[in-house]
């Protein structure tokens, strides 16, 4: 008997678990329950295959500096053509600025549920690896550009990628420990604006009836579109997770965002930020 990942499970079955398990075991047990759930999947041949090409991707940067490009607004202003000879992280749909630039990122990084069901086609058609979690495998069959990922939620971050990654409510946090586990000693943060002008509940799903607001272009999360509302909360605990263990090992995250509102990181002007990087090749 298989046994199904949290996200198989129908609504009724998780409610019945609510009812029968008491709130403060809930987080636990089904963390618990979605790791064994990837544990009988590790003798699958994608699976196997993925642990082998992130075998070799470990250290295989080390000392180098990388590139994270959020998808706020003020990415619409920034040049992506002076990131080139450096290392970039491509997030969730943040591909559309690439292809519009005739560009191709390094790595891309994809972990919303909502995100990869409604355009997987797409991220499957790039040119660059993309990180997943595994439990969309059928998404991306025939795909080997994919690597895929075992999506984790335990708070916490995994220095091993090998283990899984925890998503922390923000895609920005899984590419983090990527860039980590491949070795990297600095990381630029762009396009982080860490602001939302469509409030709401935290994770909630709603489905966009306007042009998108939020992030570098309209039709990112256009009209019809589902798509979860941030929890800046989270996102904040997940990235002072990420800044503790790059300090704690003499790395260093730094804030390229114009105007940004995230307080976490140090800030730095981006031409300064890549000026450095360039130096320190």
């Amino acid at each position: 008997m298989k046994l199904p990942f949290a996200t198989e499970l129908p609504t009724s079955l998780r409610a019945i678990g609510r009812a029968l398990v008491p709130k403060r075991f809930r987080p636990a047990l089904a963390a618990q329950l979605q790791h064994l759930a990837h544990r009988q999947e590790r003798r699958h041949p994608q699976f196997r295959h993925s642990l082998e090409r992130l075998e070799a991707m470990r250290e295989s940067h080390r000392g180098e500096t990388c590139v994270i490009l959020g998808n706020g607004p003020s990415l619409a202003d920034v040049d992506l053509g002076q990131f080139d000879g450096l290392t970039t992280f491509c997030l969730n749909r943040g591909y559309l600025k690439w292809n519009e630039d005739g560009m191709t990122p390094t790595y891309a990084v994809a972990v919303n549920d909502l995100v990869i069901e409604q355009f997987h086609d797409e991220l499957a058609a790039l040119a660059c690896p993309v990180f997943v979690p595994w439990q969309y495998h059928h998404l991306f069959d025939g795909h080997d550009n994919v690597i895929f990922i075992e999506a984790r939620w335990q708070e916490r971050f995994f220095k091993d990628i090998r283990k899984g990654v925890w998503p922390g409510a923000t895609v920005t946090f899984a590419a983090m420990q990527i860039a980590y586990f491949m070795g990297f000693t600095n990381v630029i943060l762009v396009g982080v604006d860490h602001r939302f002008a469509q409030a709401g509940p935290a994770h909630l799903e709603v489905v966009q009836d306007k042009h998108d607001v939020d992030h570098f272009a309209k039709d990112y999360f256009g009209p019809g579109v589902r798509w979860n509302l941030p929890d800046l909360e989270q996102s904040e605990l997940s990235y002072r997770l990420a800044r503790d263990v790059y300090e704690a090992e003499a790395r260093r995250i730094v804030d390229a965002t114009k105007d940004g509102a995230l307080t976490v990181f140090p800030k730095m002007p981006l031409d300064a930020a890549l000026a450095e990087a360039r130096r320190s090749a």
